[in-house]
């Protein structure tokens, strides 16, 4: 296994367990940084003998000052990526419909190539910027790779988008050259994009070229692999967006080497992959996890797409039947997919063939008690069950996986290798075995480089370092447990603060969720009086033929008070047919909360069902 190898190449004698490298990678982190760069095998130019400028700051990256990580090297994103050019499978694409395509990694660098060639016929150079409005097809793990190859900086969206929803997003960064699908599958239904695009077209007048997909393919023998010149270490990557719920997206730009080291890094030591692996992982180009995933082929394993709805009718355990046919050794998904196999009913490991299946990834929001033990009961026993919790801001996790080690009901194994992490109370000081801030005190490679159009810095720093100076707040709301894993309770700025206690959310979720009756829920807190107080409300998706009576309401709360507290019960439950999510999947607390409170939501853009916001205006059951 990666990680039970790197112990003494990484650690030496320090490392006889996972808790004393972990300390040691966050102690001596130039020296653990340069091993990983060795022991990954990244392609570079230049010497890595400084390791970096300012590391002992935490502060956003001021020019010439740091925190700057391997400022004597240069490197190629694209080249490490194709760099096995040959002809194992690199790709396996599927859809609604089944396999779609597959494409070896000779035949995905020629592709690049082409699609390079094309990008700099349009006049692309680096530093550019190039979009793509893609499903999660080939065509844009080419794009991507053919930009980057190019020096120039990728930002993505997935069709979901609207029109508004793109144009706060590629309207900012005002790219050069945009990607487009004219349409896209989902649940059963074509979605025609055409107007979007027309619109698109008018609106987004720095794109001097539009390139439809699919894209024409070049065959293995058609062409030569165009691998570009190499950049700084920290040359801009990546465009990456908050959510929007709050106000215009903020654009987190990220470096090649930080991004593609702490990828590395998170691929070998935390979920043991390798070149034989085929991985998967459920998500779109709208999410970060598709760009995780991308890293992966600089692994030179396989990676799996998907483009379709994870439940679409008709064929509702595909991503199963998926996993079977194609040897899927690394299957990624969401808390939510889990949660809603066990309500379904679904029995993967008794209906299909999963004897390839080794770890299960599940992010996006924290994973239950119960989806614990529906994994090992009726997926697999002896999968390796990785929750893991980082985000957008750093592309990245900051906890995670530990393959040598046990997996514990409910925890997140380990706090991420060079993850400074700690949880904080509102005073900073470190607490354990009680709820906290996430926060992280030491510098990290996957740190954004800046935010776009932040000149000064303010943005950045105000969504990081204003809580606690010079310290990462994260804005999760956690704990680390008895076994130096972490437990995380939801948002901190969504969490509840009923008689002045501060609880999490996801602790009513685990709960009110093992019901039967419930789909899915979201809890707010109600502001009441004028002491600042707040009583709980929960609203619940019942499923079909279900009714919220009375007896449900009083299961609900006996379910929540029997197994948190008194505090966590919630004074007022209402019944909705739908709750508003992101499109990247999460629930939006935050917009509910403000509906409620007759405050505006500003950018529903951001939200997948903003209609949804309706059902929470003016309810009666909610009158003061």
């Amino acid at each position: 296994m990666a990680l039970a190898a790197s112990r003494g190449y990484l650690g030496g004698a320090e490392a006889e367990s996972f808790p004393a490298l972990w300390r040691w990678s966050v102690d001596d982190r130039g020296s653990f940084w340069k091993l990983m760069l060795e022991f990954s095998g990244m392609i570079f130019s230049g010497s890595a003998e400084r390791v970096g400028i300012g590391l002992n700051r935490m502060q956003p990256p001021d020019p010439g000052e740091g925190p700057w990580w391997f400022p004597d090297i240069t490197l190629n994103f694209a080249e490490n990526l194709l760099r096995w050019d040959d002809s194992r499978v690199a790709v396996i694409a599927w859809n609604e419909a089944g396999l779609s395509e597959r494409l070896t990694f000779r035949e995905l660098a020629v592709n690049v190539g082409s699609v390079a060639a094309r990008l700099r016929a349009a006049g692309v150079v680096k530093g550019d910027r190039v979009t793509g409005y893609l499903a999660n097809t080939p065509d844009a793990i080419i794009a991507m790779l053919a930009a980057t190859s190019l020096g120039a900086v990728w930002s993505s969206c997935s069709p979901d988008f609207g029109v508004q929803g793109v144009l706060d997003r590629f309207g900012q960064i005002e790219p050069k050259v945009c990607f487009f699908a004219g349409s896209y599958r989902y649940a059963g239904k074509e979605i025609d994009l055409s107007a979007r695009i027309s619109e698109l077209k008018d609106r987004l007048p720095s794109v001097k070229e539009w390139i439809a997909a699919p894209l024409a393919r070049v065959p293995a023998g058609g062409g030569a692999a165009w691998k570009g010149e190499r950049f700084p270490f920290n040359h801009p990557l990546y465009i990456m967006y908050s959510s929007g719920t709050t106000g215009l997206p903020k654009c987190m730009t990220h470096g090649a080497g930080g991004t593609l080291l702490q990828h590395h890094k998170e691929h070998r030591l935390h979920c043991d992959i390798t070149r034989e692996d085929k991985v998967f992982y459920f998500t779109t180009c709208g999410w970060m996890m598709w760009n995780w995933l991308a890293s992966c082929l600089a692994v030179g394993a396989t990676i799996v797409l998907y483009d379709g709805a994870p439940l679409p009718p008709g064929d509702e355990d595909i991503l199963w039947r998926m996993a079977e046919e194609e040897s899927v050794t690394v299957f990624g998904t969401s808390a939510k997919y889990l949660a809603l196999c066990e309500k379904s009913g679904f029995r993967p490991g008794r209906d299909h063939d999963l004897a390839a299946l080794q770890t299960i990834l599940s992010t996006g929001s924290p994973l239950a008690n119960h989806s614990f033990d529906y994994v090992y009961s009726e997926i697999k026993q002896d999968v390796h069950l990785a929750s893991i919790s980082g985000g957008t801001d750093i592309i990245s996790c900051f906890a995670g996986g530990n393959p040598v080690a046990p997996v514990f009901r409910g925890e997140l194994q380990t706090r991420a290798l060079a993850m400074a992490v700690d949880v904080w109370d509102v005073n900073g000081q470190p607490v354990r075995g009680e709820a906290g801030e996430l926060v992280c005190t030491r510098p990290f490679p996957s740190m954004p480089i800046e935010f776009w159009n932040d000149a000064d810095g303010s943005k950045y720093r105000s969504a990081y370092f204003d809580f606690f100076p010079d310290v990462w707040r994260h804005g999760d709301w956690c704990e680390i447990t008895s076994h130096d894993g972490m437990v995380i309770y939801g948002r901190s700025d969504a969490t509840l603060n009923p008689g002045g206690v501060r609880i999490g959310t996801a602790e009513i979720y685990r709960q009110v969720e093992q019901l039967p009756e419930i789909v899915e829920s979201v809890a707010i807190g109600q502001d009441i009086g004028s002491e600042g107080d707040v009583r709980v409300v929960l609203f619940v998706r019942l499923r079909e033929g279900v009714e919220l009576d009375e007896a449900l309401q009083s299961r609900i709360r006996k379910q929540i008070r029997d197994n948190t507290t008194p505090l966590h019960v919630p004074k007022v439950i209402v019944a909705v047919s739908d709750i508003p999510r992101t499109i990247s999947g999460k629930i939006s607390e935050l917009a509910v909360r403000n509906v409620v409170h007759g405050k505006p939501v500003k950018n529903t853009e951001a939200l997948a069902n903003p209609a949804s916001l309706e059902l929470f205006r003016d309810l009666e059951a909610l009158r003061i």
